[in-house]
């Protein structure tokens, strides 16, 4: 009998490690496809980017290049002034980001840090910024530019991308200096800091963590933003990346390669920041899920 029952649990046994086995083999086998699925766009694009016309239209649209024309960046750099658009977009994105970062910072410390009849309120007065489409905003926004004579210039983008930024960089920035202890503020000002020096010399310093997210949120909101770039600024001289890659299709003929290739980098940058700091982007969200 207690043979019988040591084989049941021998068998029992074999079949659970033997079907975890076969789960863990679907579960690779449905990621590997999935990541197939998500490569394929990136996979495509480079190979498009190398391409004259007849092979991404006709000949050979998803296969290898037979010919490869790293002459379309060339074309792109040079004939497109890619270059230009994505000085634009670095210069715009870059001012964009330190402004959002200040910005939230300081009415996040105002918010959880200074005790103060409307800080509640306040805080849910900006988290209603989340339930304001963007392109809800274009007319009344394009208005105020018109008035103050800003359209056409970096001001234009910069303002309005730094301002749809700044609910969420609140709502990570407080949801991290919520975690920071009150002892240090109340140390520091027993020993004779005052609430500036608070803020520079104790808190800003912890947010760190908050300081990288926000970035990277500050970032991919601005890199690849093109109905108000389109809107907003209408000179070549300073227009984005999205906006000025449009610019490079013709009336009557269109050559993909060069696009293809302005494509190629303008997407770039946003692969590279993803993957050198993909593990800060999941916790801004994770601590704005925490503060909601």
């Amino acid at each position: 009998m207690a043979m019988t029952t040591s084989k049941r649990n021998a068998i029992s046994s074999y079949q659970v490690r033997k079907s975890s086995k076969a789960l863990n083999v679907i579960i690779w086998v449905f990621l590997a496809l999935w990541a197939v699925i998500n490569l394929f766009p990136l996979y495509w694009m480079f190979t498009f980017s190398l391409k004259d016309n007849d092979q991404i239209l006709r000949s050979n649209r998803f296969g290898l290049p037979r010919e490869w024309f790293w002459s379309n960046y060339q074309k792109a750099m040079k004939a497109g002034n890619i270059l230009n658009y994505f000085k634009n977009s670095i210069i715009i994105t870059l001012v964009a980001i330190i402004i959002t970062i200040m910005a939230a910072m300081m009415a996040s410390y105002a918010m959880t840090r200074i005790e103060w009849r409307g800080s509640s309120m306040m805080n849910k007065i900006f988290m209603l910024g989340i339930t304001i489409p963007i392109q809800a905003s274009i007319i009344p926004v394009y208005l105020v530019l018109s008035k103050l004579e800003l359209l056409d210039s970096y001001v234009a983008l910069i303002v309005p991308y730094s301002a749809f930024s700044l609910t969420m960089a609140i709502l990570i920035c407080t949801g991290f200096m919520d975690q920071l202890p009150k002892d240090l503020d109340e140390a520091a000002y027993i020993d004779g800091c005052g609430r500036t020096r608070v803020f520079f010399s104790v808190i800003v310093p912890l947010m760190k963590p908050a300081v990288a997210t926000t970035s990277i949120y500050t970032f991919l909101q601005c890199w690849n933003e093109l109905m108000f770039a389109q809107t907003f600024n209408t000179k070549k001289e300073i227009m984005t990346l999205p906006a000025g890659i449009q610019q490079l299709t013709g009336s009557y003929t269109v050559e993909w390669g060069p696009i293809g290739a302005a494509l190629t980098i303008a997407t770039f940058p946003t692969i590279f920041v993803y993957i050198l700091l993909s593990r800060r982007i999941q916790e801004s969200f994770i601590a704005g899920a925490i503060k909601g």
